[in-house]
């Protein structure tokens, strides 16, 4: 699971102070926004990649910051002032509504992390640290919620999820999944915890146990692999030539899609539509060393030729 920034702290905020955004000098050095030049950010969270790359291109009236989070989206209000578009949706509808209208950007910025306040907000439901609903929505328009898979899924829906999305061993997938369907209904994250807390066999020092179970929950609520799958290839079409795409995966599900196609593009010889910049990812424990949140975080960027 990824953190990124927090919005700015309020006076009766009990929320953690601001953190800067995940590999930001990095993403400035790679991407290197020039005056004029136009910004797409499909993961704009609250604004912290964007209010630097805007401020040293300042064309704001032909950039667009999208994001499904309304809690997001309300704290981009200073950007729609000063004449940026806001779209309030998910990062492949917002891609294919561009495609359609024909629009192509300089510079394109993906960071797929979950927000700081997604998680401590515990009504939002990510986090089993702090006890709320079990939510996990990104975009709370949609129906389906972790409630809503948590006690309809059968045993062996659940046991894929925990291992493919969470990388959980099937063994412990197998006893999680048991202790769901015997004590359902579930309606709290603390509970759901708790549960994968007893249903664990061995000793723990740092990660959590139920870690890897939240991580499968929410990506398959959010339906997140889909989404970068879907993404990849709209990226060349939404580029000018010269444009550059940066992409900040944090676990190994995004970053293995996001190196697939890469990857592709590398060996499509004269088809092929990017040029990768980026021989290796630029990791956030190097790159990013004082910042926390950027421990796992991993940058790569390519080229529209």
């Amino acid at each position: 699971m990824s953190i990124k920034e927090h919005p700015p702290q309020q006076e009766d905020s009990n929320e953690s102070p601001l953190h800067v955004p995940v590999l930001l000098e990095a993403t400035l050095d790679e991407l290197r926004p020039i005056q004029g030049e136009n910004y797409l950010d499909l993961t704009a969270g609250y604004g912290g990649h964007a209010r630097r790359f805007l401020a040293k291109t300042e064309n704001y009236a032909d950039s667009v910051l999208v994001d499904r989070d309304a809690f997001a989206i309300a704290e981009l209000g200073e950007f729609e002032q000063k004449g940026v578009r806001i779209l309030h949706t998910d990062f492949v509808s917002a891609a294919r509504q561009l495609v359609e209208e024909g629009k192509q950007f300089s510079i394109i910025l993906v960071d797929l992390g979950v927000s700081s306040p997604q998680l401590d907000k515990s009504e939002r439901g990510f986090s089993f640290t702090n006890s709320g609903p079990l939510d996990m929505r990104m975009d709370r328009r949609q129906e389906t919620s972790a409630e809503t898979l948590v006690n309809t899924l059968g045993k062996d829906e659940l046991v894929r999820i925990i291992t493919q999305y969470g990388e959980e061993p099937l063994g412990f997938a197998r006893r999680v999944a048991d202790a769901i369907v015997t004590h359902r209904p579930i309606t709290t994250t603390g509970d759901l915890a708790e549960l994968v807390k007893q249903a664990y066999v061995g000793k723990w020092k740092k990660t959590h146990p139920a870690t890897r179970t939240f991580q499968a929950l929410r990506i398959a609520v959010n339906e997140e692999l889909r989404q970068v799958e879907e993404l990849m290839p709209l990226i060349p079409q939404l580029l000018k030539k010269g444009g550059r795409v940066g992409i900040i995966s944090f676990h190994s599900l995004e970053d293995r899609l996001v190196k697939q196609y890469f990857s592709e593009q590398k060996n499509a010889g004269y088809e092929a539509e990017l040029s990768i910049q980026t021989k290796k990812p630029l990791a956030g424990d190097i790159y990013d060393v004082h910042n926390p949140r950027s421990r796992s975080a991993k940058l790569r960027v390519a080229v529209k030729k």
